[in-house]
């Protein structure tokens, strides 16, 4: 569960008051309007308690930095591909994002592992 709230307050914090402005315009001189409603917070919570437990199940099988490596990849990378292919991705935030968004896995794994140890880890 810290993991989790980790996750969400990254996201929540880099999406609402570093990168708002971004996706705001990005959305707006496309004609809509950038979405920030309640369910929108719910599904991104379930997004956070879904990395959060990929993170959980690949620290199970992978070493600290291959575990942080894959769960980037397959949060981050994979998603700003599809979302940048759809259009609705502003290329300006990944400069911003992909750091933030480096030390939201790394922390999360941290977490993970320090709460939850392997018993017999691959060093």
């Amino acid at each position: 569960m810290a993991a989790t709230g980790w996750i969400g307050l990254m996201e929540f914090g880099r999406n609402t008051y570093l990168l708002r402005g971004h996706w705001q315009q990005h959305y707006g001189a496309m004609g809509q309007v950038f979405p920030e409603s309640p369910t929108n917070a719910a599904v991104w919570g379930l997004w956070s308690l879904l990395v959060a437990w990929f993170i959980y199940r690949l620290s199970r099988r992978f070493t600290f930095a291959e575990t942080v490596g894959l769960s980037w990849m397959a949060a981050f990378a994979w998603m700003w591909l599809v979302i940048g292919n759809l259009g609705v991705l502003p290329y300006a935030i990944l400069r911003w994002a992909v750091p933030l968004s480096l030390l939201e896995v790394l922390g999360a794994t941290w977490l993970i592992t320090r709460l939850s140890p392997v018993e017999n880890p691959k060093s």
